[in-house]
């Protein structure tokens, strides 16, 4: 199977601006892109860790061609958005900017995609405002802490020598790790790319800060977990099998959960890994247009 090749970053850069949010910690920057009709219905795109809106590069024109009004941004901390360097990262904040964001730009309820990092924000949107997400798509992510699984070199990094550790981290080492969890494929161009939006501006080195989302999704699954399995519309969960991290072993918990919820296995072969939007694009993309339809 041939996949399609994503944008450079730079490119995908261009197409965006940066505007500013309120958090509970002050003002922040961040990068955000709109595509498709401005009148279409709303639907937010939500990325992991540690790369970048550019993730969903190859997912974005599929939805914006057919009349979704699409947003994507970098969180706080990755990509092009600002990366205070003594921050105290958190997922509540990060939910508080989605939310500004929305405000900013006039977006009132939205369907909503997560993947990674972003599951956990989505969940905590959910438990704030249920009713908003008017459909719900979840990509590879942490829904349940105790069948999270990081790979060696996160568990370092969010060890006690984690700020000497990222200083070292190298786009080697990140292509050797994107491998490890990866069930296709990516070009190597690709990978670099997403590359550079980590380390832009040293963002490698805030790894250690970012990783304490791990710790937030055990503090807070008495809330998460109750709005991941008590929504009520419509849920799709678009799944890599093959993904180390959270992949079969979540999903055979989903399905017992969740009876009621679409479950897209990404089976392959070759089976999908953690990033299935880079990954399988074209798969990812043709399941949520159907699944978001247009309304």
């Amino acid at each position: 199977m041939t996949r399609t090749a994503m944008p450079s970053g730079a490119d995908w850069a261009a197409g965006g601006s940066r505007i500013t949010v309120h958090g509970r910690t002050g003002r922040h920057t961040l990068f955000v892109r709109q595509d498709g009709p401005a009148g279409g219905p709303p639907v937010t795109l939500v990325h992991g860790f540690p790369t970048s809106s550019h993730d969903w590069s190859l997912i974005v024109p599929a939805l914006g061609a057919r009349g979704h009004r699409v947003t994507t941004f970098d969180l706080l901390g990755f990509g092009y958005s600002d990366k205070p360097r003594r921050h105290a990262y958190s997922v509540l904040e990060q939910a508080d900017l989605v939310e500004d964001v929305w405000r900013g730009l006039d977006i009132g309820d939205t369907a909503l995609v997560a993947h990674d990092y972003g599951v956990s924000v989505a969940q905590e949107l959910l438990a704030r405002s249920p009713g908003r997400i008017t459909r719900m798509a979840w990509l590879n992510g942490g829904l349940y802490p105790d069948l999270h699984r990081p790979v060696r070199v996160q568990r370092l990094l969010h060890g006690p020598l984690g700020p000497l550790l990222a200083r070292a981290v190298t786009e080697r080492g990140f292509r050797t790790t994107m491998r490890q969890v990866l069930g296709r494929p990516v070009p190597g161009e690709d990978l670099h790319a997403m590359w550079e939006s980590i380390c832009r501006d040293r963002g490698h080195r805030l790894a250690p800060r970012l990783l304490r989302y791990i710790d937030e999704r055990r503090a807070h699954q008495a809330r998460w977990v109750p709005a991941l399995e008590g929504y009520g519309g419509p849920t799709l969960f678009l799944w890599g099998p093959a993904d180390p991290i959270s992949g079969a072993q979540v999903l055979a918990r989903i399905r017992r959960r969740m009876p009621s919820a679409t479950v897209s296995e990404l089976a392959g072969p070759p089976a999908v890994g953690h990033y299935p939007q880079v990954e399988a694009p074209d798969e990812v993309s043709a399941h949520l247009v159907r699944f978001l339809g247009i309304r």
